[in-house]
């Protein structure tokens, strides 16, 4: 029987984290994160962002960042801003950190192993710059199950490329939706989102309106009613599609709370 067709059952179970670029820009929070992250047991795969960071540094060189619905449009000098930060940096240190934890991790871009070739964005209705939209059969999984059967640990920023010689940005909630969907096939797949809210509330300010399990019709009434904004709406979008597409498990939750798992559960409903 090919590897592809095994039942869920039999299939080698991966887990995907992703984390958030607040958490990411305190030193002391990833630190914590990362011990956690080292504890997770079994193969696992760290995607992270880092645009906190990447708007600190536009500031700093005079270039003031611009968003639009949760989303970064990056020009050509936003694109050298965040690969510096995204695939240098943040990446580095963190792939330095889990070493020192005794973690063996390998940092990579999308440009590296081909892993995440994508197609730079259409300008129309809207012009995002050099954003990449990969596709989940185009993520390179033999490389990345290659990594993980090996015993390393993949930590991914999120910048892609374009099979043309030009990087991309992808929103770094995506390329962990495409991981999670195109290992799906081979391994039983759970997607975590970590960041810095106790996972999806009703009153984001308020820690105790958490949403302990949402389907889809409720996300959308919630998204509709503006309760679900911002940023949350590709998190959430990608959290579902990767559910109908293969994906086990997807937790949106604290970044303290990886291990016992305390956050928002997403589920197909009806």
């Amino acid at each position: 029987m090919e590897e592809d067709m095994l039942p869920e059952k039999d299939k080698p179970a991966v887990s995907i984290v992703k984390i958030g670029g607040n958490v990411v820009d305190n030193p002391e929070t990833l630190k914590a994160f990362l011990s956690d992250f080292e504890k997770l047991p079994g193969r696992k795969l760290l995607v992270h962002g880092g645009g906190v960071m990447a708007s600190k540094l536009s500031r700093q060189l005079g270039l003031e960042p611009k968003m639009l619905q949760g989303r970064r449009i990056t020009d050509a000098e936003t694109l050298k801003i965040v690969t510096m930060v995204y695939a240098g940096w943040i990446n580095k240190s963190i792939v330095a950190l889990l070493q020192k934890l005794g973690c063996n991790a390998i940092g990579l871009s999308g440009a590296d192993g081909n892993i995440i070739p994508a197609k730079k964005r259409s300008p129309h209705p809207i012009d995002f710059g050099f954003a990449g939209d990969p596709e989940p059969e185009r993520i390179g999984t033999e490389v990345l199950a290659r990594l993980l059967e090996s015993g390393l640990t993949p930590v991914i920023c999120a910048i892609t490329h374009d099979e043309a010689g030009s990087l991309l940005n992808t929103n770094a909630d995506t390329i962990a939706y495409l991981m999670g969907t195109a290992l799906s096939s081979t391994y039983t797949t759970r997607l975590y989102y970590c960041f810095e809210k106790e996972g999806v509330l009703k009153d984001v300010n308020d820690a105790n309106t958490l949403i302990p399990s949402i389907d889809k019709p409720e996300y959308l009434t919630y998204r509709a009613a503006g309760v679900i904004a911002d940023g949350m709406i590709p998190k959430m979008d990608n959290s579902f599609k990767s559910i109908e597409q293969g994906v086990s498990e997807v937790i949106i939750l604290h970044a303290k709370n990886l291990l016992n798992g305390k956050g928002t559960r997403l589920v197909k409903g009806e």
